[in-house]
């Protein structure tokens, strides 16, 4: 006699991952102080949330944890420019492919087709290579060397979602002070609440520093089209994950203890690096898709900002912690007013317990 057949699991769909957020509460500017920014502890459940101060953090870890930064830096990688015919084109470069050349976004009211160039507001020009899916490759006819030539000319890209024009101070303040490997177009937002002191205080702690590097792409801010996610595909983004980390990480497991990533690009890294189930060194390309069903075992917490609804980041956050107690927590922010996305605030994230959802 066969047992009862099995419960099919229901796709998820995007709009599991949906919640109403108050306008107010998306943070437009940072804050004075990188680390005056409140930091939402979210330990399993049923254990209860603290509010704190992320100038606390030194005392949530102890000695021999490993803390695990993305040290990519944001080039300024929106240009603005026209084409012959006089119409207007904004230019966001999605990445640098050497040579004078780049991968971009393209805004504009008709594709414009190989050969076609753009006269740019900061001098020179960008001639149109061809297309790859929904960015265009480009090259640029300027007097510097294209990434040089960037600093001058380019604008830092603010998420869309930040209602004004880049200011004097985004230079810095969009930027980790630990930036270091120049190719993203995003800042990874968790690093944003470090700052000098703080870093001081994490090393007389006894906690350890180690690095990825992950260029946030402008993928990161395309919206999930699909509702059914099976079907969604993921953009991808360059990683490098060196064998010093992984020594590293293998040491501080080795004594106990615990591997902490700032951010989710940390996880996506690692987890890219851990596809075997073994981590090992890896540089190139990831279009892994981290969500619910997903077990991540790279990491033991995990420090994030609040993430847009439906985003491919909030879904690997409840992979991590279980969407029940991510909701929980998102829910208990927008009570206590919380700021939200890149210049928001920040949680301390804990791994779901065996057997929850």
């Amino acid at each position: 006699m066969s047992g009862p057949a099995p419960v099919p699991v229901s796709p998820l769909k995007k709009s599991d991952f949906h919640y109403d957020l108050p306008p107010e509460l998306i943070a437009q500017e940072p804050l004075p102080e990188r680390s005056a920014s409140r930091l939402l502890v979210v330990p399993p459940a049923p254990a209860p949330f603290q509010d704190r101060v992320f100038r606390e953090l030194p005392e949530l870890l102890q000695p021999g944890d490993l803390l695990v930064f993305n040290d990519t830096r944001v080039i300024p990688a929106r240009l603005y420019g026209h084409k012959s015919t006089g119409g207007r084109v904004e230019i966001l470069i999605e990445r640098l492919l050497g040579d004078g050349e780049a991968r971009a976004q393209l805004g504009v009211s008709k594709s414009p087709r190989p050969g076609a160039r753009v006269a740019l507001d900061a001098g020179g020009e960008a001639e149109v290579l061809g297309r790859d899916g929904e960015f265009y490759r480009l090259r640029f006819h300027v007097a510097e060397p294209l990434e040089q030539w960037l600093q001058r000319a380019g604008e830092l890209p603010l998420p869309p979602y930040i209602q004004r024009t880049p200011g004097a101070g985004d230079a810095e303040r969009y930027q980790t002070v630990f930036a270091r490997e120049a190719g993203a177009v995003a800042a990874p937002t968790a690093g944003l609440h470090f700052d000098e002191p703080l870093l001081q205080a994490l090393n007389a702690r006894g906690v350890q520093f180690g690095h990825v590097t992950l260029h946030v792409g402008a993928g990161t801010f395309q919206p999930v089209r699909a509702d059914d996610l099976s079907q969604h595909v993921m953009h991808s983004e360059w990683l490098n994950v060196g064998a010093g980390l992984v020594e590293q990480i293998r040491r501080t497991r080795a004594a106990g203890g615990r591997v902490i990533a700032v951010g989710t690009t940390v996880v996506r890294a690692l987890e890219s690096a851990a596809k075997d189930g073994a981590l090992r060194p890896y540089a190139g390309e990831t279009r892994l898709f981290i969500l619910p069903g997903y077990r991540i075992r790279s990491v033991d917490a995990l420090i994030t900002n609040f993430h847009l609804p439906e985003s491919t980041l909030l879904m690997l956050v409840s992979a991590f912690a279980g969407k029940p107690r991510v909701f929980e927590a998102y829910a208990h922010a927008i009570a206590q007013r919380y700021r939200f996305f890149s210049y928001g605030d920040a949680m301390l994230l804990f791994p779901r317990e065996e057997g929850r959802a």
